[in-house]
């Protein structure tokens, strides 16, 4: 029992730290939808070649939250499919903390922060290229889609606001996270970080592809055990390198909560696991330390 409630409250506590951040995201894109229209969505894709820069350097902020913003804001047609990336690999979620409580000395943090956020410009940006260069675009989304998806009602009622329907939106995705945080902590917990690390120790290649198979999971957990192997010794920073890029904290899950196109949440999965992984092998083959 005890053991439940322990995993319930690190749910709450993980839930609850991105409610600012969705509001946030929500209430900002009601209003671009309120008060733009059309010619907010023609700036913003103009602005979206600079896109993946800002995400890349935003992303490396220790908070899942910014990941969570980020797939409401593709699910509603604001940025690329490479901003999108750009955050979701340079995201450090709870690394940055734990990495300064644990004494880690500055100028490896600064290492790993700047290699996160390089690598994720770089992805971003190289997505968005090839996407233009071949002549793909992105299924058109639109703000008030997510209404529709979410069957919030907010198109249904007569009111001008904004406040309410965002507040809605944020409800309905919190609940959400919480109910699947919960399950993901009790599985996470259940198995533990030794059996977990007993898997990619001594392992370079397949230490990689594991730890991003590990970074896949849907929690903050799984940037603090990879943290925690690391430090320990049990991982190698080409395999926690690979684990922390394909780790986007919950970021998935309001991707596949909010966005309607299946296939365009599996190839986006897809895309984050191949790029984290290769420049976890890049990393791992060059030797590089931090």
């Amino acid at each position: 029992m005890e053991f439940i409630l322990d995993c319930l409250k690190d749910a709450a506590v993980d839930t609850v730290k991105l409610v600012p951040f969705l509001f946030v995201t929500y209430l900002a894109m009601e209003y671009l939808e309120d008060r733009a229209g059309e010619k907010s969505e023609t700036a913003l894709e103009r602005a979206g070649r600079f896109g993946p820069v800002i995400g890349g350097v935003i992303g490396i902020v220790p908070q899942c939250g910014f990941s969570a913003a980020a797939a409401s804001l593709y699910s509603g047609g604001v940025i690329t499919v490479g901003t999108l990336l750009a955050v979701f690999l340079s995201t450090s979620d709870e690394m940055l903390p734990l990495m300064i409580s644990e004494a880690v000395p500055a100028g490896s943090v600064g290492k790993i922060l700047l290699a996160k956020a390089v690598m994720g410009v770089i992805t971003g940006l190289a997505v968005d290229a090839i996407l233009k260069a071949i002549g793909i675009r992105r299924t058109e989304k639109h703000i008030h889609d997510l209404c529709e998806q979410a069957h919030c009602g907010c198109d249904d009622e007569e009111e001008h606001g904004i406040l309410m329907p965002a507040l809605r939106h944020t409800i309905q995705i919190v609940i959400f996270i919480f109910i699947i945080s919960f399950a993901i902590t009790l599985l996470v917990e259940g198995i533990g970080e030794d059996a977990v690390g007993g898997f990619l120790t001594k392992r370079p290649v397949t230490g990689v592809l594991l730890a991003g198979i590990v970074g896949l999971i849907p929690n903050c957990a799984s940037s603090v055990m990879l943290t925690e192997l690391y430090l320990n010794e049990l991982l190698s920073a080409g395999q926690m390198m690979a684990g922390l890029m394909v780790g986007a904290g919950v970021g998935l899950l309001v991707l596949f909560r909010t966005n309607r196109h299946m296939k365009d949440n599996l190839r986006i999965t897809l895309l984050l696991y191949l790029t984290g992984i290769a420049w976890g092998l890049i990393i791992e083959a060059a030797g590089i330390t931090f």
